[in-house]
């Protein structure tokens, strides 16, 4: 998959490792409304970019960015959602429903988890999200799915509550996964591959 192939509405920048493979690096910069997770903004300042909302409860933005950004700095102190969520839910409330999320890996691997994790509960919130990483993609779906590859392309897929799971276009056939490894480490055979299931799931895509 390519740039272009992914829409978007806008970027959210998570606090965890800035991203340096060029899918997520180039979608940061074309995006035309990016969310900073608390911290991260100082990183992306830093870099000389200036973000369009930074959201969090400003346990890790410095005070300086804290106060010069102070007009698009938006305090969420809900200890029950952590950033990442906070900042998908404030792009929903603006009509913003196709959302990227980089930043979201690394650093931290319980962080890491419970971002991956989310992804189903924003799909199902009304969120087109796709997760970029340095390695990869992660696409949440629920149902018939059809997802653009290319010969070779390495592929995993989780299973969070699918029956039904099967396949065309991947080397090795899909059962209902009842442990996350079982899925990984599959292939695309072409151009495309299909995914047939009831129930949601979600799909890594190697780049």
């Amino acid at each position: 998959m390519k740039v272009n192939d992914i829409d978007m509405d806008a970027v959210i920048l998570g606090n965890g490792e800035y991203p340096t493979h060029s899918m997520p690096e180039t979608m940061l910069i074309m995006a035309p409304y990016v969310v900073c997770c608390d911290g991260s903004a100082d990183e992306h300042i830093r870099r000389g970019f200036t973000p369009d909302a930074i959201i969090g409860d400003g346990d890790s933005l410095s005070p300086d960015n804290k106060e010069r950004f102070r007009t698009i700095f938006h305090q969420i102190d809900d200890q029950e959602t952590n950033d990442q969520t906070k900042a998908v839910h404030f792009l929903l409330d603006q009509g913003k429903k196709t959302i990227i999320l980089v930043g979201a890996t690394g650093k931290r691997e319980d962080h890491t988890l419970g971002n991956i994790s989310l992804l189903i509960d924003y799909m199902k919130a009304g969120a087109q999200v796709t997760m970029l990483t340095d390695h990869g993609m992660f696409i949440p779906a629920s149902g018939r799915n059809c997802f653009k590859s290319y010969p070779g392309q390495q592929i995993s897929i989780f299973n969070f509550n699918a029956t039904g799971l099967r396949a065309d276009g991947l080397v090795y056939p899909l059962s209902d996964f009842s442990n996350w490894w079982q899925g990984t480490l599959n292939e695309a055979t072409g151009t495309e591959f299909t995914i047939h299931a009831e129930g949601d799931y979600l799909v890594y895509l190697n780049y």
